[in-house]
């Protein structure tokens, strides 16, 4: 399989070279030349299968024979042991047709873990493979910056450095980063918000020359393809478990960065039923106003009790554009460099194509905690603030009584304690395996919002103090 970039200007490549790539060269993002596709059949033929056994049967064609068969299969089955549920992704019913698929159960407590232990094992196999080393630079809004260190901890052919909004993530997700140690982990907090914090990443992977061509760096981030393709998994599995695929499902997802849901319209091109994909936001609501008003516009940055959401621009929903625009690179580049700068309107007749499936909606903090409450008094289940917003937003756009309908539970609610107490509700207690989180050192270090004082910082830190 190979992947072009949806800007049409950088080279094609494998997926090797694509999971150590990043951001293409042109500025665009790697997707699929040609997606799979499977006929109910054979997804019917899937029913029944382990969760890492049907990861291997949806990845298998995305990596094309670049890990070995046999390789891949052992990889998966070490990515998900390491879960805390055995079902990796259990499904939890709400009311009558209306479900929350638990994406909350692997090592940090958040969805990323799917994809980004899977990334990790994969980076450690091709390094190897290739003996290089590479530097990780992302950027993180709470929750992809410790499931990225925790991925990729034990892989000696990497040096990780995470960026997060200094004050601006809940002390739970800030802990999970800082306390991890290793001599290849670097947390930096820097003054600044998350799309500072994204902004810094997209210009390094834009010019690399502070690395001096003796290291490449490697994206974390959800413009990594391989963080996207792991997700496209769990809505094949959560279909499967409610009698997909010969019924519809629909989804709504809490997204920010448009990655999650990206995956979700993927596994509906592929051949899953999906009847519905609801963008599920915050009060940094960019997402829901194209998709209902049809106005790209940027506003400022709010700072909410969903922190993962807290993103202005939304890196993936390029992916989307560029099949909307029929793939055309060149028509793509234009409309995104207006989309950086200016008020953008798309064109009616290709966002009517997006509206046959996507429909969207905002959710303030109070309709937030609200939620929060509401469902837990109508069930005592717990919800943490970014599925609370994905639960309401299904209840107010839900377009059919018939087809269950799937929130992505996308977070343990014990990360967002503020989220529950103002709620009225008692934080619950830190899995077994975080107990004493609080008792961890912290390492991290307070940089200004300066790119060149970030990438100064890398390089020390890579090739000794005084480079």
């Amino acid at each position: 399989m190979k992947y072009i970039s949806t800007r049409g200007q950088a080279p094609t490549l494998g997926f090797e070279d694509v999971l150590l790539t990043g951001l293409a060269s042109d500025g665009g993002l790697y997707v699929p030349e040609v997606l799979p596709e499977y006929s109910l059949d054979e997804i019917r033929q899937w029913r029944g299968l382990p969760y890492h056994e049907l990861a291997f049967h949806i990845i298998k064609p995305f990596v094309d024979g670049a890990i070995a068969d046999d390789e891949l299969a052992a990889m998966l089955k070490d990515t998900y042991s390491v879960f805390g549920h055995k079902a990796i992704a259990p499904l939890t019913q709400l009311d009558h047709n209306e479900f929350v698929l638990e994406l909350f159960q692997g090592p940090t407590l958040a969805f990323k873990d799917f994809a980004l232990q899977l990334l990790g094992r994969m980076l450690d196999h091709v390094l190897e493979k290739r003996g290089e080393k590479v530097v990780i630079m992302g950027a993180t809004s709470g929750d992809t910056g410790s499931a990225a260190i925790e991925g990729c901890k034990r892989c000696s052919n990497i040096d990780i450095f995470i960026l997060h909004p200094h004050n601006r993530v809940s002390d739970v997700q800030r802990r999970q980063m800082t306390t991890i140690t290793g001599d290849n982990i670097y947390n930096l907090a820097v003054e600044g918000n998350f799309d500072d914090c994204q902004s810094m990443v997209k210009a390094s992977f834009g010019d690399q020359s502070f690395l001096r061509g003796e290291r490449r760096l490697v994206a974390v981030n959800s413009i990594n393809w391989a963080r996207i393709m792991a997700q496209i998994v769990y809505y094949f599995y959560a279909s499967l478990n409610l009698g997909g695929p010969d019924r519809s499902m629909a989804f709504s997802v809490p997204t920010g960065n448009f990655g999650d849901i990206f995956a979700g319209y993927l596994a509906r091109k592929m051949g899953l039923p999906i009847s519905q994909l609801i963008v599920a936001t915050n009060q940094n609501d960019i997402l829901h106003r194209v998709m209902s008003n049809n106005v790209y516009e940027k506003h400022p940055l709010a700072h909410t009790l969903s922190p993962s959401m807290d993103i202005v621009v939304s890196s993936n929903f390029e992916r989307l554009l560029f099949d909307l625009y029929d793939r055309d690179g060149a028509v793509l580049a234009d409309l995104m460099n207006k989309m950086n700068t200016e008020t953008v309107t798309l064109d009616e007749a290709r966002l009517a194509k997006a509206r046959e499936v996507f429909d969207s909606y905002g959710v303030d903090d109070a309709v937030t905690v609200s939620t929060i409450k509401q469902v837990f008094e109508e069930t005592g289940y717990l919800l943490d603030p970014h599925t609370a917003i994905g639960v309401k937003a299904a209840r107010e756009t839900r377009r059919s009584a018939i087809d269950p309908m799937i929130t992505l539970g996308t977070a343990h609610p014990v990360k967002f304690a503020d989220a529950v107490k103002q709620a009225g509700l008692q934080s619950p207690e830190l899995p077994h395996h975080l107990t004493d989180l609080f008792d961890r050192p912290e390492r991290y270090d307070v940089l200004p919002n300066e790119l060149g004082r970030v990438q100064a910082y890398v390089a020390d830190a890579v090739f000794g103090e005084g480079s």
